[in-house]
């Protein structure tokens, strides 16, 4: 479950009644929120081991999002970080593409390349299958009439390669997963799966060198790397339920966030748990991370620049509530208004009027529940 799913999640919780169309759909890895959705895979779901090799078949998602028939639809809301966008309307309809970045591993190759460790071979081989990948692509991305970005960041990338506006709406924070604690104890988090981009290796560094309790919670392919640098102060807990997790986050001196993400869900999911952030000054961390108030920054991505973050941080005092009404402005709640909102903007009056209907019923719920906290969190 990663941030596009909790996108995917939030936008069925939305439109309950509307179909899910994705290329595949693991049943076993679904939320509960999901499973008991309409969804409709593609014929690449009978592929084989396809929940272990779903990257080893990515020339053949252009051809599986454009074999689905959405001509009985007046609106289309595509969530897309790759090939969702590509999907194929009739003339008359609106496509509203919720975009979490253009597809990496083809516009910053070597930055995909780094962040998934592939090894020498497929460094070598994989350009030449991307080229027509590229130009697809391209033309995919003039499908939709509209564009959201979850970030300011991905914003200004989606008019670098596809010369296409986009509006920003940041991605939902399920704010009610997270509670607060008046105990406070002896150790720094990590919330992240364990890729290379993510500069684990920074926190554990940073906490070896001043003798800080960490805390890791997450897995993936980096873990091993990552615990032969750890000493007896550095503690992997693989992942976690939900309970575990809030557990932790809502105890923790702070949450260390050293890597650059197009948006970064966690420190919001710290903020929303009373605990603050110090994170590297990069991505979408700018736009969500207020400086003093909701965490501090460092930098740069060296783990001597993080110490010293670390012992600023330190000298500072927070406010849980503060933090916590900063998360708010993010919820699942104010993520759904807003979505309403633009879709009844640029719907057909087919469905249009509907779309505001549910806004403004969403906008009472929020003024009554987040709106006012959120003057005195600014």
């Amino acid at each position: 479950m990663g941030g596009a799913e909790r996108v995917a999640e939030a936008m069925h919780d939305s439109f309950p009644s509307a179909p899910i169309y994705t290329t595949v759909a693991l049943p076993q890895s679904l939320p509960k929120r999901l499973r008991a959705a309409d969804i409709r895979t593609s014929p690449m779901q009978r592929l084989p081991a396809m929940d272990r090799r779903f990257r080893h078949y990515f020339m053949l998602y252009p051809f599986a999002v454009e074999h689905f028939d959405l001509s009985a639809y007046d609106l289309i809301f595509s969530s897309s970080s790759g090939y969702a966008k590509g999907v194929r309307r009739r003339r008359n309809a609106i496509h509203v593409c919720y975009c979490h970045t253009p597809m990496r591993w083809i516009w910053r190759y070597d930055d995909y390349v780094a962040r998934e460790g592939f090894g020498k071979m497929a460094r070598v081989s994989l350009p030449f299958f991307l080229w027509s990948l590229r130009k697809w692509d391209l033309r995919a991305s003039q499908q939709p009439n509209y564009y959201i970005a979850n970030s300011r960041v991905v914003a200004n990338r989606i008019k670098a390669i596809y010369g296409r506006e986009a509006f920003v709406i940041p991605p939902p924070i399920d704010v009610n997963r997270f509670h607060m604690s008046n105990e406070t104890d002896d150790y720094y988090l990590v919330l992240s799966r364990l890729m290379p981009y993510k500069r684990i290796d920074l926190a554990i560094e940073a906490c070896k060198r001043m003798n800080r309790r960490l805390i890791v919670i997450g897995d993936g392919p980096d873990r091993a790397r990552l615990e032969k640098l750890a000493d007896d102060r550095i503690e992997f807990l693989g992942r976690q339920p939900d309970a575990i997790v809030n557990y932790y986050a809502a105890r923790c001196r702070a949450l260390l966030f050293p890597g650059e993400e197009d948006f970064g869900m966690a420190p919001l999911e710290a903020n929303a748990a009373g605990r603050p952030v110090i994170a590297y000054r990069g991505g979408g961390a700018i736009e969500t991370v207020e400086e003093g108030k909701t965490g501090v920054f460092f930098d740069q991505p060296d783990s001597r620049t993080l110490a010293n973050a670390i012992e600023e941080f330190e000298s500072l005092k927070w406010d849980q509530y503060t933090l916590r009404w900063h998360a708010e402005k993010f919820d699942r709640t104010v993520f759904a208004f807003r979505v309403l909102q633009f879709l009844g903007s640029v719907a057909p009056a087919s469905c249009a009027e509907e779309l505001l209907a549910g806004a403004r019923l969403l906008s009472q719920n929020i003024s009554q529940r987040v709106w006012p906290r959120l003057a005195v969190a600014s």
